[in-house]
């Protein structure tokens, strides 16, 4: 029996659905299945009866239900009081996507070192999904995330600021005189995308299956460098965003019609204690950026 187990039974059982679980706790649905298939069997329990996608407890899942729900709590008070005595340690730990870490880092870290060097920023690379999960379950204490991503009203926000995307090439490219870009335009062209699990590739696709374009993806990956490489050849284009482009002077960016916007912004979990480090990292990002 694990925490994550515990708490992924007690969703499931508000929401009456396994589908609503997974989505307001940012996994899929089969790590809510197996949590509880898993649970059944450690304890020799029957826990819902099933009825198409809609789940009810059983009787000894109802009383499984309230003995978890007062452990659950208690666990969360014992952590809010922990966070309480050791904020003053000043670690603050916060999941970046590997291309919005391009445009805030290092330049906003070392600057917040600056004015508190009394408080340690603990980076971790993470897509946007990933990393609402980790807030989600205490891993992360921030996260900077994509906004768009779905149900993200289930934690505290801080709107940063809206970053639109362009289509990026290198010099020798068929496109790279264009004024701007539809995305018609880019039917069979070459492309490098971000991450299948990634919000930014996620929109894309969507745009992409409502105009029947079908670009060929050569490559999904995070990593600048190995973007730039394959760009380099000519051949293939990907979506940056716009403050990236005066990093690498060899790429050309050019605007899309229509524009696509993105909302990039901070969460964190509601209800968890808010420690100093925590409140202070929040205040310098909504000032500095």
């Amino acid at each position: 029996m694990t925490l994550a187990q515990l708490r992924y039974f007690c969703t499931a059982a508000r929401y009456h659905s396994i589908t609503e679980a997974a989505k307001a706790l940012f996994v899929t649905q089969p790590t809510i299945s197996i949590a509880i298939r898993e649970l059944e069997k450690e304890f020799s329990l029957t826990l819902f009866n099933h009825s198409g996608s809609h789940i009810a407890l059983t009787e000894e899942g109802e009383v499984f239900y309230n003995k978890v729900s007062e452990i659950l709590a208690n666990c969360d008070d014992l952590q809010a009081d922990y966070k309480a005595a050791s904020a003053s340690k000043g670690t603050v730990r916060i999941g970046i996507p590997p291309l919005l870490s391009t445009i805030f880092f290092p330049e906003l870290l070392t600057a917040f070192h600056e004015d508190h060097p009394d408080i340690w920023l603990e980076l971790h690379e993470y897509g946007s999904i990933r990393a609402c999960s980790l807030v989600q379950d205490d891993v992360l204490d921030i996260a900077l995330i994509n906004m768009e991503i779905p149900n993200v009203d289930k934690f505290h926000t801080r709107l940063l600021l809206s970053e639109p995307l362009l289509f990026c090439v290198c010099s020798g490219h068929p496109l790279q005189k264009e004024p701007e870009i539809r995305l018609e335009m880019l039917d069979g062209k070459a492309l490098v995308l971000y991450n299948q699990d990634s919000v930014q590739n996620r929109i894309l696709q969507a745009r992409f299956a409502s105009l029947d374009v079908h670009p060929k993806v050569v490559m999904h990956s995070s990593q600048i460098p190995t973007i730039l490489k394959f760009l380099r050849l000519g051949r293939c284009g990907c979506f940056l965003y716009k403050d990236m482009i005066p990093q690498f002077p060899e790429l050309i960016g050019i605007p899309l019609n229509p524009e696509i916007q993105t909302k990039v912004g901070l969460i964190w979990r509601r209800g968890r204690y808010l420690s100093k480090g925590m409140q202070k990292f929040l205040d310098f990002c909504g000032s500095h950026i």
